[in-house]
C-alpha cells in the first residue's frame, strides 16, 4: 500500500452525516487482510485472530469536520453551523463544496480591506455567508440540513511532505491499513480490533458504542496532535518528520506508554513524547472508561495547521507509528504485564 496515494485518495472523501465516500474507501481496504464488520453510524471494524483471547483494540477517526446549511436566501447566500471544530478565522474567500442536489462550488464572502473599517473579527460561523452566486435559484438545488466541506485538493511539499484537507484523521487511517497490510500473514499473541469510528469531531460519540461493542483489554487512539510551527510553543507540539508522539498523561496507562517508549528504543524508531496534563482531546478521553475500563494510551502523528483545509504531515511519521504499533502487537502489548 502507498501511504501517499492512499492518504490523498481518503483526503479527497468524505464522511459526515449520511456521506460516507471514505469511509467506504477504508472498509473496501480493510476487507483485502480480513474479515470487517460494521457498526452502528459509520463505523467499523475488523479483526485479526490472535494466539489467546485477549484484544488489543486499535482506533482511528474516519469522520471529518464540516458544516451544515441552517438558512437558504433568495439571493443565493447561505448560512451555516459547525459540524466540529471549525477555525473561523481561516474561512473568508476559501472555496467549499455544498451537497445539495448536486455539488456546487460556493465561496464564503470576504470583505475587501479597502472597505471594511479597522480588523475584521470573525466569532460567529453563521455572519460569515456563503455565495452560491445561483441567485433565486439556490433553493431549488440547495436545502436546510445539506452538509458543507472543504474542496481542497491534496499536494506534494517539499520532502516528505504532503498538504491537504482532512488528514486529521485521514493520517491515522492510513496508519491502521498500513499496520494491516503488514500483520495480515503473521502469527499474533492475541486477537487486533482494527476500529474505524465515528463521530469524534461531535464529542467522541461514535468510539463509545464501538468500543462497549467491541470489548477490548487494552486500545492504542492513532489521532494527530499539534505539530510545531510558527506561534505554536515547543512544549505543546511535535516536530514533524521527528517520529510519532507518544502519549504520557494521569488519564492514560503508563504500562501502554513505557512499553511504546521502550520498543521504539530497542528498534531505533523516531519517537517523540506528548505529555497531557488532563484530557487528551480524542478518543482515548471515552475509551479509558468504558464498561469496566480500558487499558488506553495514545501514539499520534504530528500535523500542522489542524481543522483547516490546508494540514501539513510527514509520511516518514505515518511510517514510523506503523514500526512502532507493529513491535508492540509481535510482542505482546502489556497482556502479560
Amino acid at each position: 500500500m502507498d501511504i501517499k496515494e492512499t492518504l490523498f485518495a481518503l483526503s479527497n472523501c468524505d464522511s459526515v452525516g449520511n456521506m460516507t465516500n471514505s469511509a467506504d474507501f477504508c472498509y473496501a481496504l480493510l476487507s483485502q487482510y480480513m474479515t470487517v464488520k460494521r457498526l452502528k453510524d459509520q463505523s467499523f471494524v475488523g479483526f485479526l485472530k490472535g494466539n489467546s483471547d485477549y484484544t488489543l483494540m486499535l482506533d482511528a477517526h474516519i469522520d471529518q469536520i464540516a458544516m451544515i446549511v441552517t438558512d437558504v436566501d433568495d439571493k443565493g447566500f447561505l448560512t451555516v453551523q459547525k459540524s466540529g471544530g471549525i477555525d473561523i478565522r481561516t474561512l473568508p474567500a476559501r472555496r467549499v463544496t455544498v451537497h445539495g442536489k448536486e455539488d456546487i462550488t460556493a465561496v464564503f464572502c470576504s470583505t475587501p480591506p479597502h472597505l471594511s473599517s479597522g480588523e475584521q473579527k470573525y466569532e460567529d460561523i453563521s455572519k460569515i455567508k456563503l455565495d452560491t452566486l445561483l441567485g433565486n435559484k439556490a433553493k431549488d438545488i440547495i436545502s436546510v440540513g445539506d452538509y458543507v466541506t472543504f474542496n481542497e485538493t491534496a499536494e506534494e511539499l517539499y520532502g516528505d511532505k504532503l498538504c491537504g484537507r482532512s488528514f486529521d484523521n485521514r493520517a491515522g487511517a492510513v496508519t491502521l491499513l498500513k499496520v494491516a497490510e503488514q500483520l495480515k500473514d503473521k502469527t499474533l499473541p492475541f486477537n487486533v480490533a482494527f476500529l474505524f469510528s465515528d463521530m469524534e469531531e461531535l464529542g467522541l460519540r461514535g468510539v463509545k458504542t464501538s468500543t462497549f461493542n467491541i470489548n477490548p483489554d487494552e486500545a492504542i487512539v492513532i489521532d494527530v496532535s499539534f505539530g510545531n510551527g510558527i506561534g505554536i510553543n515547543p512544549e505543546e507540539s511535535g516536530v514533524l518528520a521527528k517520529g510519532g508522539m507518544i502519549g504520557i498523561s494521569p488519564s492514560l496507562n503508563r504500562q501502554i506508554s513505557k512499553k511504546l517508549i521502550s520498543l521504539a528504543k530497542e528498534n531505533n524508531i523516531p519517537y517523540q513524547l506528548e505529555a497531557l496534563g488532563e484530557n487528551t482531546g480524542t478518543n482515548a478521553d471515552a475509551i479509558s472508561v468504558i464498561a469496566n475500563g480500558v487499558k488506553t494510551c495514545t501514539l499520534s502523528i504530528p500535523l500542522r495547521n489542524m481543522h483547516t483545509d490546508s494540514e501539513i504531515i510527514s509520511v516518514s511519521d505515518i511510517k514510523n507509528v506503523s514500526k512502532i504499533l507493529i513491535e508492540y502487537i509481535l510482542s505482546g502489548g502489556v497482556m502479560n504485564d
